[in-house]
């Protein structure tokens, strides 16, 4: 008996040393980066195959879009919604609403979100600078939230926001029911919005890359790591951004942006198998971008394109040029073979501002548009009284000064 109960007792022993040595499987991480992986996803699979539900390549400066499939399907877009409440946040900073140094105090619904976070009590304060780097990094929900309510006064009213300004962008597949993108049901995006408001985000704030392109950081005074989960920003040569994101419905997105030579792309992919699939067709998008495209400036702000007759004014023409400089987008393939043609305004009347618009400059490859810009007075021009007009025309009638 006493036998027994040793091989017993040895079995159990055996038994209890057997699960704590067990080997311990985490959790999966939905940014993890595996760079074989993704170089065998990249090699498998062709730019005009990718196996997102939906992408879309975009040039950052002229809003073109370059490539894309399905990129009007309403699907939900996870975290990548960050991109829309980064957006609102950097208004109000570059709109001195905010400043980076404010403090933004933590309420018991940002202490509430799940998900990625950085772990916020109720109570605390931290500055909007440590906020906003803990969204663009690490993807925190409590700290888009705390933001959000330090913006509008409340999550709801900053939502509100974020659907006003998606309709001032023309994102017509967009609707938001959050600001951090925990929401699926009823939450939803497209492809093409998504690069709309990432363009917004790059173009007209681009200090935000100052958040996005940080690879590792720290938060509360270096105790909490902060590893940016856009794996592109360390493995992508000129990736700037931007957001990824991920839930079981949503899959796999990213919004990725890169920029070479002031060449700024966005790609975007949404619902990827995984993560290595994601990075992958992102990187698939963006190479295309740069091997077969370039921005090339073909006119400078101020050059001349014509003149323009003015109507009772003290001069009878203004010279017309360009209001901006002028970039176009092209294939590479298709250098060189730009032309352009001038249409100017033929009833204008004094007075006329410097800087009005009086034409515009069409430019084509073949019979294809690719760019248009403004032609704009270089001058002011002031009214005529009636004596200069009326001796203005008695010199027309009679030819005086005629040789």
């Amino acid at each position: 008996m006493f036998k027994k109960a040793a091989v017993s007792f040895a079995v159990i022993s055996t038994l209890i040393l057997n699960i704590f040595t067990l080997p311990i499987h985490a959790a999966p991480n939905p940014d993890e980066y595996n760079s074989l992986a993704v170089s065998k996803a990249m090699e498998k699979t062709s730019v005009f195959e990718l196996k997102a539900k939906a992408n879309i390549l975009m040039d950052g400066t002229t809003g073109s879009v370059l490539l894309e499939k399905n990129s009007h399907e309403k699907l939900p877009i996870a975290s990548v919604t960050k991109v829309m409440s980064m957006l609102l946040i950097m208004e109000a900073i570059d709109s001195g609403k905010l400043t980076l140094e404010d403090k933004v105090p933590v309420s018991e619904h940002a202490y509430g979100m799940g998900g990625s976070q950085v772990y916020l009590k109720p109570g605390e304060e931290f500055t909007v600078d440590e906020m906003l780097k803990a969204v663009a990094v690490h993807s925190a929900n409590d700290a888009t939230v705390a933001l959000a309510e330090k913006v509008s006064g409340s999550e709801d009213a900053f939502v509100s926001k974020m659907n006003e300004k998606a309709k001032e962008l023309g994102m017509n597949d967009t609707n938001f029911l959050d600001c951090t993108g925990l929401t699926d049901e009823g939450h939803y995006s497209s492809a093409n919005d998504v690069a709309l408001m990432s363009r917004e985000l790059l173009m007209k704030h681009p200090k935000v890359t100052d958040y996005t392109t940080i690879w590792i950081d720290r938060f509360r005074d270096g105790k909490f790591e902060l590893a940016n989960t856009n794996k592109l920003i360390k493995f992508y040569p000129g990736a700037n951004g931007l957001k990824t994101g991920f839930t079981s419905k949503a899959g796999y997105c990213l919004s990725a942006a890169a920029k070479k030579d002031n060449f700024q792309l966005i790609g975007v992919v949404l619902g990827e198998p995984d993560t290595n699939t994601r990075f992958a067709e992102a990187r698939k998008l963006l190479d295309y971008g740069f091997a077969n495209f370039e921005l090339t400036q073909v006119n400078k702000k101020g050059e001349e394109v014509g003149e323009v007759e003015v109507k009772k004014g003290l001069k009878t023409k203004v010279k017309a040029v360009l209001g901006d400089d002028v970039k176009l987008l092209m294939n590479k393939a298709e250098k060189g073979k730009v032309t352009r043609e001038v249409k100017l305004s033929s009833d204008i009347e004094a007075p006329v501002d410097a800087g009005k618009k009086v034409g515009e400059v069409i430019y084509r490859i073949g019979d294809k548009e690719v760019g248009k810009a403004d032609a704009v007075a270089q001058e002011k021009v002031e009214n005529a009284s009636f004596v200069r007009l009326f001796f203005r025309m008695v010199v027309s009638w009679f030819g005086i000064g005629r040789k």
